[in-house]
């Protein structure tokens, strides 16, 4: 029974960051996105976090959904772009629209509730 707990456990963990965890942010790229008139969504992770990964997935599937949008993720612990954008928790989603903050929310996982937010920005 032990066996089976551990198996499952790791079934999870692996999951979990078989998403691609890494930092596309980039402060020239997001500028760009904005002045072009893009919906700009940028998200927080954290190594082992299974609701980033989650909430990551999801987003990633709505870059090729939406039209017109940008997708950014970077690490929290990475201070600088957190200060940025006053990020202290992962799985933190911010939309921006006509360079402005729109959306913000922490812990969003569900792809009905951030399809929403998305679809509310355009």
């Amino acid at each position: 029974m032990k066996k089976i707990f551990i198996f499952i456990f790791c079934l999870f963990v692996f999951n979990s960051s078989a998403i691609a965890k890494e930092t596309t942010f980039k402060k020239e790229l997001f500028d760009k996105a904005q002045a072009d008139g893009k919906i700009v969504i940028v998200s927080s992770w954290i190594k082992y976090c299974t609701s980033c990964a989650s909430q990551m997935k999801v987003l990633d599937k709505a870059k090729n959904d939406f039209k017109n949008i940008e997708y950014f993720k970077f690490d929290v612990t990475n201070k600088e772009i957190a200060q940025m954008f006053d990020v202290q928790y992962q799985t933190t989603l911010l939309i921006f629209k006509d360079k402005k903050l729109v959306y913000r929310s922490i812990g969003e996982t569900t792809k009905d509730l951030i399809y929403k937010a998305i679809q509310s920005s355009i």
